[in-house]
């Protein structure tokens, strides 16, 4: 998956803000980062902040649906290029997801993070993560479906059980063993 870093050089202080964001909350945890940590990495005033985003709630939802973007973007390329490539529906899924595992900033999914995080006092984000996951399955079912059998559903409640066991630091070979043999079946039925 790309990195959200760019030179804040460039950046409107609104995405200055919101790159600082998606960095700290997916490193360190939405509750554990604090609004004066991000105005420090964003390099912006606390006025300028506040500004742009009136509370740490409508900068949560901004970071959510960023990270959708990039990260749907970044799927989809991800698994297309391994299909275009030749490679089977297992395998595809399999490479795109170890490639993501693999990476030093890999804290699991983000979605599921905020969930666990703030999804007892704060509703709204368990839509957003519902919304992310119908997404990624439809994403799935446009690439993998097979006879016109949807698969994204199942596939994704998969993917989300590696993407646990991987965040909790499992031996990625075992993880991904697994994975391939449930996709396998999944995708031959």
């Amino acid at each position: 998956m790309p990195s959200a870093k760019s030179s804040s050089d460039t950046l409107a202080p609104r995405e200055r803000i919101l790159v600082a964001a998606h960095a700290l909350f997916y490193q360190d945890g939405i509750r554990a980062t604090g609004v004066d940590k991000i105005i420090d990495q964003a390099s912006v005033s606390k006025v300028t902040f506040y500004r742009q985003y009136p509370s740490k709630d409508e900068l949560i939802r901004a970071y959510l649906d960023y990270r959708h973007g990039i990260w749907m973007s970044w799927f989809e390329m991800s698994l297309t290029q391994a299909l275009h490539a030749g490679a089977a529906a297992t395998l595809a899924l399999s490479t795109t997801l170890r490639t993501w595992f693999s990476r030093a900033d890999f804290r699991g999914c983000a979605f599921l993070n905020a969930a666990a995080e703030l999804g007892s006092s704060n509703p709204e984000i368990l839509k957003v993560v519902r919304q992310h996951k119908q997404e990624m399955a439809a994403v799935l079912d446009s690439l993998l479906a097979s006879d016109g059998r949807p698969v994204g559903h199942a596939l994704s409640l998969v993917i989300d059980g590696a993407i646990v066991h991987a965040q909790m630091g499992q031996v990625l070979d075992d993880v991904m063993d697994a994975f391939n043999v449930t996709a396998a079946a999944m995708l031959q039925r």
